[in-house]
């Protein structure tokens, strides 16, 4: 891939390969605990192996050249009017993260780009957060060695760098979750992550004689386009209403399961009861999963994630046909054992656990029948957790 990546470069910008660098960041999927992560709750992400790699080369042209692999769009942007950028089709994330680096006191070298990316595109799998997480350590990368710092770059101020640009610059009001997995990801470990504190473990995925396979159903999603905002927005509401019982809770994570179901009462709205009931719910789960994955017991780790996609599906309702049919499919197959919705939903992928035996059929028969149900045609793609954020040798 580097090879070819490297003749595209060298096609589209001249030049020879000895001063053209490659850095990577990794896509992710959320293996429970949905949601929350906006809410100060926790979440158990695994960096993917699809990812976001570039090629890059400095240069004196004032500019970041950004080209990639998949698409004809060619984009400059001027280093000294980073924030002109926001209503581009493609490279608004890119800008947005030089942008916002530079507002941090970063020094922005020109450069030109390619990207390559391999995560699929709204699919859930945090495409947005691998193309940032890359950028923001390639920029900062340059900016260290112009400053003689030698210490490697604060991938954790990465992430929050990233999803600041994506927050103040494209319009997403997210959380940190994708971009703190795509910067902190550890192979073969998912990250336990409270998203109030950014305290976080890496907890060995240790599947033995399992494989977790992710499911794209191929119905896209814009997530600026989706009901994301709306949700953040109702889930801040249920929260001011059970400050009413509990004025030292400043995010949904800090109400427990028990004071919940004491004070529900005081949301009147009853859509917002029913988000704010999957959040506190939600974060129990996760709580649970680590306990299970300690313990060794994939079966209640299957069942935890099967019961986080009904909430998602009936309390609050961001899954749709496509996630809910590849759900029901997989679940039918001999050898699963828990099936769930990862991302925002929407549309975009599952992920399922899944006996290696049974793999084979599982793609087969989920696959068919998805298409039959849908009309869709699905992809399967067996994960494994991998690195976070880095520069390839």
């Amino acid at each position: 891939m580097k090879n070819e990546m490297m003749s595209r470069f060298l096609d589209i910008y001249g030049g020879d390969a000895s001063d053209v660098r490659m850095f990577v960041s990794p896509g992710r999927v959320n293996m429970i605990g949905e949601h929350t992560d906006y809410n100060g709750g926790f979440v158990f992400p695994a960096a993917l192996e699809h990812a976001s790699h570039i090629l890059v080369r400095k240069t004196d042209s004032g500019k970041i050249r950004l080209a990639a692999t998949d698409l004809p769009d060619r984009v400059e942007l001027d280093i000294n009017n980073l924030g002109a950028y926001k209503d581009l089709r493609w490279g608004n994330y890119q800008a947005g993260v030089a942008y916002v680096l530079q507002n941090h006191g970063y020094e922005i070298c020109s450069c030109d780009i390619l990207y390559h990316d391999t995560v699929p595109l709204g699919a859930g799998l945090s495409s947005s957060a691998a193309i940032e997480v890359v950028m923001a350590l390639t920029l900062a990368t340059f900016s260290n060695e112009a400053k003689g710092i030698t210490a490697p770059v604060d991938m954790i101020e990465m992430a929050k760098l990233s999803q600041e640009a994506e927050i103040i610059y494209c319009g997403v009001n997210c959380g940190i979750m994708d971009q703190f997995a795509s910067a902190m990801g550890k192979k073969d470990n998912a990250i336990f992550l409270d998203c109030k504190t950014l305290e976080f473990q890496y907890v060995p995925l240790v599947l033995n004689g399992y494989k977790i396979i992710v499911g794209n159903t191929k119905k896209k999603r814009g997530l600026a386009d989706s009901k994301y905002n709306e949700r953040r927005a109702e889930c801040e509401s249920a929260l001011k209403q059970l400050q009413i019982a509990y004025p030292e809770a400043d995010c949904l994570r800090a109400i427990s399961v028990e004071q919940f179901e004491e004070s529900k009462h005081l949301i009147t709205n009853e859509v917002e009861r029913r988000r704010a009931e999957h959040v506190v719910y939600e974060c129990d789960r996760v709580l649970k999963s680590i306990d299970a994955l300690t313990a060794g017991d994939l079966p209640a780790f299957g069942r935890l994630m099967t019961a986080s996609h009904i909430s998602l599906r009936d309390l609050y309702e961001v899954t749709g046909l496509n996630l809910d049919v590849m759900v029901e499919e997989s679940l039918k197959i001999e050898g699963c054992i828990g099936s769930r919705m990862t991302g925002a939903g929407f549309g975009g992928c599952t992920v399922s656990i899944v006996a290696d035996d049974a793999v084979e059929t599982f793609i087969q028969e989920v696959s068919k029948n998805y298409k039959e149900r849908t009309g869709f045609d699905g992809e399967f793609y067996i994960s494994s957790a991998c690195d976070g954020g880095h520069e390839v040798k």
